[in-house]
């Protein structure tokens, strides 16, 4: 056997052995070896085999099937193969998901002597490359390759191949040790201690470990959430943004994970006399630089006033009742509108996966927020790429109904996620305002700048996305009434597409509207 097949055949075995089941793989001729090891492994029922021929939608594709927390490798061959697989590993980086950037290499020697496909891979991606060395013997392979999964997010493991390429039998690695080469224990523990947080405390939850979202939100001072978040108070964004009355004003802010969403969410921790950021080392939230305090743990409540909770749930069961009647007495379809049909319509035990832009924000503003639906979004970078591919890989871990909620530009960016050799039980939703409608809410969108507006931020592309879709052979609709709507969002069978057709001109002097509701209710 010879020495690359002989590598890689073993690396995939420790893989497998430290629990890997799904493997992303682009293919390459460099990473030929890791190709028919991850084919055998496939065939001997081992793992999974994605394939894909875009590196950054496969990328992005190995993150969702890591957002669970059980890693997940994608592989690729050297040069410019891996640096497509950036992006993706960003936003693992920013979250702490544990995606293993699995590359191929040509051997040092051939580093700066012209020969093609060669890069200097050391630490290209970011973050520290664990460098392999050329044909190591087993135990050392199989050594490295458990510290890598052991870290904490991702890891880029650089592995030189030199021919031959291809393998000349089919002998299976049997390690001398039972299960992983080194068990490693990747839990992680949350823990809280007694604080002098005082009793009206508002607790803002962002993007974080899902564990730690959890046990903050269970502390018992009123929480707002993002999405991704659980058991926040429906509308509570809005609520910020419109100015927080002053007998709702809290004497302390608890923050959890990364806030982004919300400019309100800003303003009240600008005015807090107190503000607590709990994070991972010196890692703390803290985007205006006002935290009073940081820690690793939660602070647990010495008390809570009680009458004080009890008026925050009033006011949003009065802002959730104005919402609504004003999103009724408006024409369908907004991306409020969708936001809140489908928070509310997906059936119980669904994953909801969100797009950045206006999505997230218009499920932060309007959708439901329901126990029983698990809702991602990728936040650590907040960019539009991979929405495709890490909402395809997140059904295929979730394996029940699965939705995914994008604007036309994130699903256009990510076209090629399309693409897929596993289609699982996945219905995107594309709201297609042809163009850049989180521009028209923001400084630029302002009527001073109409005469630019259109051509460097709102870009209207005119794309035929039933087209794109029928290209992919995906099955896709468009829906233009909302019992229409709710009739598609039946669960899906397959991948698909259903695409909310709406217009840009209005959404300004809507969120305008909606500001000026809430801010009303609050006058009472």
């Amino acid at each position: 056997m010879n020495p690359s097949t002989a590598q890689a055949r073993v690396i995939v075995d420790e893989l497998v052995r430290n629990g890997v089941r799904h493997v992303v793989l682009c293919p390459g001729s460099r990473n030929a070896p890791l190709s028919f090891a991850l084919h055998q492994a496939e065939r001997k029922g081992l793992l999974t085999l994605h394939v894909r021929i875009d590196e950054r939608s496969a990328g992005f594709l190995a993150l969702g099937l890591a957002k669970t927390g059980t890693p997940a490798v994608i592989t690729c061959t050297s040069g410019t193969a891996v640096v497509n697989l950036h992006p993706a590993v960003v936003e693992a980086e920013l979250t702490g998901v544990p995606l293993v950037a699995l590359t191929a290499d040509r051997p040092v020697d051939l580093y700066r002597t012209g020969a093609s496909q060669t890069i200097d891979q050391y630490d290209v991606l970011g973050i520290p490359t664990l460098h392999l060395p050329e044909a190591a013997d087993e135990p050392t392979t199989r050594s490295l390759v458990c510290r890598a999964l052991a870290t904490r997010g991702p890891t880029h493991v650089n592995v030189p191949f030199r021919p031959p390429l291809t393998p000349s039998d089919d002998a299976w690695p049997s390690s001398p040790r039972s299960g992983p080469w080194t068990a490693t224990d990747r839990a992680s523990t949350v823990e809280t201690r007694p604080s002098d947080l005082p009793p009206r405390t508002l607790v803002l939850l962002g993007d974080d470990h899902p564990e730690r979202l959890r046990r903050a939100s269970e502390l018992g001072w009123p929480v707002i959430a993002e999405p991704t978040a659980p058991n926040g108070l429906r509308h509570g964004s809005l609520l910020l943004n419109a100015g927080l009355p002053e007998h709702l004003r809290p004497d302390a802010v608890l923050v959890v994970g990364r806030v982004t969403l919300s400019r309100g969410q800003q303003s009240v921790l600008a005015g807090a006399p107190v503000v607590h950021a709990v994070g991972d080392q010196a890692q703390w939230p803290d985007v205006q630089f006002t935290a009073t305090r940081a820690s690793t743990w939660l602070p647990e409540p010495a008390e809570h006033d009680d009458e004080w909770r009890q008026a925050w749930l009033s006011a949003v069961k009065n802002v959730s009742a104005a919402v609504d009647d004003l999103l009724d007495a408006q024409p369908w379809p907004t991306g409020l509108h969708v936001a809140r049909d489908l928070t509310r319509a997906v059936p119980p035990g669904s994953l909801l996966f969100v797009g950045s832009s206006n999505p997230i924000r218009d499920v932060d503003f309007a959708g439901e927020r329901r126990p029983d639906v698990t809702v991602h979004a990728n936040r650590g970078a907040a960019g539009i790429d991979g929405a495709v591919s890490t909402a395809i890989g997140l059904a295929v871990e979730h394996g029940g109904p699965a939705y995914a909620l994008m604007g036309d530009l994130t699903f256009l960016h990510d076209s090629n996620g399309l693409l897929a050799d596993h289609r699982p039980d996945l219905t995107i939703v594309v709201l297609n305002d042809d163009g850049g409608g989180i521009f028209s809410l923001l400084e630029q969108g302002a009527p001073e700048h109409d005469r630019s507006f259109e051509r460097i931020f709102g870009t209207p592309h005119g794309a035929d996305l039933a087209a794109l879709c029928a290209g992919y052979r995906i099955p896709h609709s468009i829906v233009d009434e909302e019992e229409e709507f709710r009739s598609a969002l039946a669960p899906p069978k397959g991948l698909r597409v259903v695409e909310v057709q709406a217009k840009r001109d209005g959404l300004r002097a809507l969120h305008k509207s909606l500001k000026a509701t809430v801010s009303t209710v609050f006058r009472g």
